[in-house]
């Protein structure tokens, strides 16, 4: 389990190398012990710049601070990390990739992430300044979202999974939705196929299933009893909880959704910046 609580301690000690920019050293308690570089003993004013490589913990670690966790635990490519006391208790370790390839950890709380992107980044329809979201539709898409009135640009091209993708520098998916109609969306939750859908999602950075309709409308099924579907669905987003599946009620909220949730995972996965004295670790 991913979760180590009460007798585990989070560590901060001095980084013996002497040539390194980054000046302690971290240890999570996660996995067997995860070890990373930082520039800083906690996130107070901004983001801490931290990074992955092999370091092993010394034996002779000169200790600056250490910590009881309560809990240690990894969501998809974060680790969240609450400590044993009453403040500045609270942070998360995000592991990214910088422009042109190189991986970076950047450790921040809950005030210092708000700072870093105060929201104004968020895609919207009249942001000034922001190019335009290239789009790939897939073409197998019969009445494919045209994105009206939004800073899209819309290709059409074969995807690999999902309806609507979004693409790195190397075409590479970064992020996809799938996109159903409701009855579609309970034809293929019944028949089994939406768990290989899911499971082929999943292998995405990010991806999202967006339902035409209401979760509230499966209460109205004639063909099938409601409660088990219920039961399905729950059962099938608990196997596969990387991907949401998102009720957005109508086809207009559902193409909104698709634009924002493929918008927000640009930003998140590919305008990382590497801070000014990052260059060396």
């Amino acid at each position: 389990m991913h979760d180590d609580r009460v007798t585990a301690t989070f560590l901060i000690a001095r980084n013996p190398d002497p040539d390194s920019t980054l000046p302690y050293l971290l240890r999570l308690p996660i996995d067997g012990g995860v070890v990373l570089r930082a520039k800083a003993t906690w996130p107070t004013t901004a983001r801490v710049f931290c990074f992955a490589g092999e370091d092993d913990w010394p034996d002779d670690a000169d200790i600056v601070e250490e910590h009881p966790v309560r809990s240690c635990r990894r969501r998809g490519t974060a680790i969240d990390l609450l400590l044993e006391r009453k403040s500045n208790n609270r942070s998360q370790f995000v592991f990214t990739r910088l422009k042109g390839g190189r991986p970076a950890v950047f450790w921040q709380t809950a005030k210092t992430a708000k700072a870093a992107r105060p929201g104004a980044r968020m895609p919207t329809r009249r942001a000034a300044g922001q190019r335009d979201l290239r789009i790939v539709a897939d073409t197998r898409e019969r009445y494919a979202y045209r994105f009206p009135g939004r800073q899209a640009i819309v290709e059409r091209a074969a995807v690999a999974a999902g309806d609507y993708a979004v693409l790195d520098d190397d075409g590479e998916v970064l992020a996809t939705v799938e996109r159903k109609t409701l009855d579609n969306f309970v034809a293929n939750l019944v028949d089994g196929s939406l768990q290989f859908q899911l499971a082929a999602l999943s292998e995405a950075p990010r991806a999202a299933v967006v339902v035409e309709g209401r979760y509230e409308a499966l209460l109205a099924l004639t063909h099938t009893q409601p409660g088990w579907v219920l039961d399905l669905l729950a059962r099938t987003q608990v196997r596969h909880p990387s991907v949401p599946i998102v009720f957005a009620g109508s086809r207009r909220h559902a193409e909104e959704y698709t634009f924002r949730f493929l918008g927000a995972a640009v930003t998140e996965l590919s305008a990382a910046e590497p801070p000014a004295d990052a260059g060396r670790s």
